[in-house]
């Protein structure tokens, strides 16, 4: 199958309930994004998944696979939020969301909303 060229194409080519999954976290993420760029973020393509971008550069990428979805990269994040995420680290900057329990949406779209803080001010 050849490479998405697009977000859309990539959940697409989905199960239908990985699809699901992946286009509700896909709504968390873009609209964190937007809270705190004050914008719709561009989304695309990169290194075979899907990204959301801040301000020209990536802000989180999230894929799906065969047992989970992951998010990547998460760097460390300020706790109470940092013991609610730690569960679904796989390593030290990626999270995972098995396929066989819950997605915890609204988690995702607070980690996903202090990740496009960080990246905001760090781009200050």
């Amino acid at each position: 199958m050849p490479s998405a060229a697009t977000v859309d194409e990539y959940i697409a080519g989905f199960p239908p309930e990985v699809a699901e999954r992946l286009t509700r976290i896909r709504t968390e993420i873009v609209g964190a994004v937007a809270d705190v760029s004050g914008q719709q973020p561009e989304e695309k393509m990169r290194y075979g998944i899907a990204a959301v971008m801040l301000g020209g550069r990536y802000a989180l990428h999230f894929a799906g696979w065969k047992k989970h979805i992951g998010l990547y990269p998460v760097p460390s994040l300020p706790r109470p939020l940092e013991d609610e995420v730690a569960p679904f680290r796989a390593e030290k900057d990626s999270v995972v969301f098995p396929h066989a329990e819950p997605v915890p949406y609204e988690l995702i779209g607070r980690l996903a909303r202090e990740i496009s803080a960080q990246r905001a001010a760090a781009n200050d």
